[in-house]
């Protein structure tokens, strides 16, 4: 007996950028940066006007990051103040202590009782020290420093390719940065991602089409990155090496880690932002190739606003965080091909666009 049940509706509500285009679309966010032109590196803080929801996925295999433990849902703190993404490997995560300090001096964090209060300042670095920078700081590296300057820039609009987190980055074989995307679901909620890509793997194919770009999407001023004719370009997966772009085939230098921020006003729960900083992992894996190697320390912390509201049933509220997750992967994705988008030549670092242009 064949079972003739119509199937249901596939109308879906339309999706579009916000009218930045940036993380900062998500209301009351703000995201400072400052770099280091001597040492090419950088710091980028991403800071909600409220304690956020805040959750993370680390599944890179190199991570450097702080705080994350207490992120885990099981664990009392739930809120986080702000997110740091540094430069510097090990000697980055100090750019958070710089941030925790300027923010417990306006009074924010984890209130305990004490004469000051507790910041929950959560962070991940990046692999930049080996990208010709003067790294011989001695007993006084930058990050403290610039992590209060970021928190100084703090704004709803900045600037992407080699500015913060991103100054020093290199992506595969092109100059890597800093990428920020959102999404707009209409009627319901928003997403949008920061990312500092600086990966092992390539971010384009054997005919330099980026790997995230089928998901570009189209702007007040245009495709929001990549060439045109390029987006129409079909891959030869024949001609693809699996190394081809990458830092694998040979001395892997300035290498690795993309690390970033996923934010949405929907009211997760503190799991709920951790399924969604699972899926958002995903969208490494459409930018890059391959992603998440031993060298990588790749990590996504995600924050949750909380001013929309989601459906009461277990069932609807379900579908909503899946949502959520998959239009952060792809917030994700867009971002990491704008961070080279927009990326700049430094030093020895080539970026895309002098390459093809």
């Amino acid at each position: 007996m064949t079972d003739k049940t119509p199937p249901r509706s596939s109308k879906l509500l339309p999706v579009q950028t916000g009218r930045r285009n940036l993380i900062t679309d998500i209301d009351g966010l703000q995201v400072g940066q400052a770099h280091d032109v001597k040492a090419r590196t950088g710091v980028s803080v991403i800071v909600p006007q409220n304690p956020a929801i805040a959750a993370c996925s680390v599944p890179g295999g190199g991570p450097g990051t702080r705080e994350t433990d207490a992120l885990q849902p099981a664990n009392l703190v739930e809120r986080a103040d702000a997110i740091v993404l540094s430069g510097g490997s090990v000697h980055g995560l100090d750019a958070a202590s710089g941030v925790t300090a300027a923010l417990a001096q306006e009074g924010r964090g984890y209130q305990t009782g004490a004469p000051i209060s507790s910041p929950i300042v959560p962070a991940a670095i990046l692999f930049d020290l080996a990208n010709g920078g003067d790294k011989q700081w001695g007993m006084t590296p930058p990050y403290r420093q610039l992590g209060i300057q970021a928190y100084g820039a703090l704004q709803a609009d900045f600037a992407l390719g080699n500015h913060g987190a991103g100054y020093g980055a290199q992506a595969g074989m092109f100059k890597g940065g800093v990428g920020s995307a959102s999404a707009v679901l209409a009627d319901q909620f928003s997403v949008g991602a920061l990312i500092a890509a600086n990966p092992v793997g390539s971010v384009v194919d054997a005919q330099g089409r980026f790997w995230a770009q089928p998901m570009a999407m189209q702007t007040s001023t245009g495709l929001e990155f990549g060439h045109p004719h390029l987006a129409t370009m079909a891959a030869d997966a024949q001609a693809q090496h699996p190394l081809a772009g990458t830092k694998l085939g040979g001395q892997i230098a300035g290498a690795n880690t993309s690390i970033g921020v996923v934010a949405t006003d929907a009211d997760l729960t503190k799991a709920e932002a951790q399924r969604v900083a699972i899926m958002a992992q995903d969208g490494l894996a459409r930018a890059v190739r391959p992603i998440h190697t031993p060298f990588d320390g790749d990590a996504i912390f995600v924050l949750a606003t909380g001013s929309k509201p989601l459906a009461a049933s277990p069932e609807q509220r379900a579908r909503a965080v899946a949502i959520v997750g998959a239009l952060a992967a792809d917030c994700v994705a867009r971002s990491v091909a704008r961070a080279i988008w927009e990326a700049e030549d430094l030093a020895n670092a080539q970026c895309y666009r002098s390459h093809f242009q």
